[in-house]
C-alpha cells in the first residue's frame, strides 16, 4: 500500500484542479490502496460520509449529491452532479474541517470513474477467490472500463469476457480492453449466461430496469459486483442470489438500505448481514475458505470521492499545478426596509 497523504500539502490557496491534473496525479493501483486507508479510517470511526441523495425530473434526469468527512486528514468534502441525456460535470469540494476554508474544486468526472471501479477492487481484493483469473464484465458503458482495469489490478486476469446487449458497443469495447491488456485474452460473448459461465468473478455495471442475473446462472465460488443499480428503479440482479451468498459487503449499508431496490426487496428490520466494506477490511477478513458466492453492492459514497480527492490535492500541490482561486469573501446581504 503506498505512503499516507502528507497533510501538510494540503494548505495553501484554494486550488482549481482540472480532469488532465486528476488523471496525471494518481493510477488506479494507488486510488484502490487510497480507499483502503481511508475504510481503515472508516472502521476506526474518524471518517464518515453523509446520506446520499438526489433528485429526478424528466425523462431520467437526476440530480446527485454526496460527500463526507475524514476527521483523520481533517477535510470535509461534497461532489454534486447532474447526470442527463446531454452528460453530466461532476465537481468535488474539499473544505479544512478546522477552518471551514475552501481547499480545493476537483473535476470528478475521471475520478469517479477511478473510485467506482476502486471500490469495487478493493471488494475484490478481499472477497474474490486468490486463485480467481477470469471475469465476466457485463455492461460496456462509461465506466465498465475502469471496473476491468481495477479488477485487473488486484488479480492476475488471464481472461476477461465480455457481454452488452449491443453488439457493436460489446465488440468496440473488447477492442479496447485489448489495446488496454495486451496480455489478457479478451473475447465477446452473446449472452449473459455465455459470459458469466465458470468466471470466478463477475462484475455488472449496467442502467438496467428489470433484473437479468439469476442465481443459477453463476458456478459456486463466485464473486459478484454489482454496481450498477444505484438508484430505486433500477435493478440487476434477482433475489434468489441472496440464497447462496455467504457474505455480503456494501460501500454505504445507510445507501442501500435507502436506495437499493434489490437490498429492499429481500431485507427489512434484520440488515446484520449486510456488512460494510470496512468492516472486512479492518478485520482482515478475506472470502471464507467454503464460501459459495460473495457478493459486493457499490451505491457510490462521498467517502471514496473525499479518499481520492484528498490524496490528489496532496499530488497536485507538492507538483506546483492546479489554478488558484481566490478565497471567498464574507459579504453581508443588502435589505431593502
Amino acid at each position: 500500500m503506498s505512503a499516507p497523504v502528507d497533510l501538510a500539502k494540503l494548505t495553501g490557496e484554494p486550488l482549481w484542479i482540472t480532469e488532465a491534473e486528476v488523471v496525471a496525479a494518481l493510477h488506479l493501483g494507488e486510488a484502490i490502496d487510497a480507499l483502503e486507508r481511508c475504510l481503515l479510517l472508516e472502521a476506526g470511526g474518524q471518517a464518515c460520509s453523509m446520506a446520499k441523495t438526489h433528485a429526478t425530473w424528466g425523462e431520467g434526469r437526476t440530480l446527485h449529491a454526496i460527500g463526507a468527512v475524514i476527521e483523520g486528514a481533517g477535510v470535509a468534502g461534497t461532489k454534486s452532479w447532474a447526470h442527463t441525456g446531454g452528460g453530466a460535470t461532476p465537481l468535488l469540494l474539499l473544505w479544512g474541517t478546522a477552518s471551514g476554508q475552501l481547499l480545493a474544486v476537483i473535476e470528478a468526472f475521471a475520478l469517479g470513474q477511478m473510485r467506482t471501479g476502486g471500490i469495487a477492487g478493493v471488494a475484490t481484493r478481499w472477497l474474490a477467490s486468490e486463485t480467481a483469473d477470469e471475469l465476466a464484465i457485463i455492461g460496456t458503458g462509461k465506466q465498465a472500463v475502469t471496473q476491468v482495469a481495477a479488477v485487473a489490478a488486484v488479480r492476475p486476469l488471464r481472461c476477461i469476457r465480455v457481454f452488452s446487449p449491443t453488439a457493436e458497443h460489446r465488440r468496440a469495447f473488447v477492442a479496447k480492453l485489448g489495446k488496454l491488456l495486451p496480455e489478457v485474452a479478451v473475447r465477446e460473448t452473446a449472452s449473459v449466461e455465455a459470459a458469466v459461465d465458470g468466471a470466478p468473478i463477475v462484475t455488472l455495471v449496467t442502467r438496467a430496469r428489470q433484473p437479468f442475473m439469476s442465481v443459477g446462472m453463476l458456478g459456486r465460488g463466485t464473486h459478484l459486483n454489482a454496481v450498477g443499480a444505484i438508484t430505486p428503479e433500477r435493478e440487476e440482479f434477482n433475489q434468489d442470489i441472496f440464497d447462496r451468498v455467504d457474505a455480503i459487503a456494501v460501500d454505504s449499508v445507510a445507501s442501500v438500505q435507502a436506495l437499493s431496490s434489490e437490498f429492499r426487496r429481500r431485507f427489512s428490520d434484520d440488515w446484520s448481514s449486510v456488512r460494510p466494506l470496512a468492516a472486512f477490511v479492518a478485520s482482515a477478513t478475506h472470502r471464507p475458505g467454503a464460501a459459495d458466492l460473495t457478493l459486493f453492492k457499490a451505491m457510490g459514497m462521498g467517502l471514496s470521492d473525499l479518499a481520492l480527492g484528498i490524496e490528489i490535492l496532496a499530488r497536485v500541490r507538492r507538483a506546483g499545478g492546479g489554478r488558484t482561486l481566490p478565497h471567498p469573501q464574507r459579504v453581508a446581504p443588502r435589505l431593502r426596509a
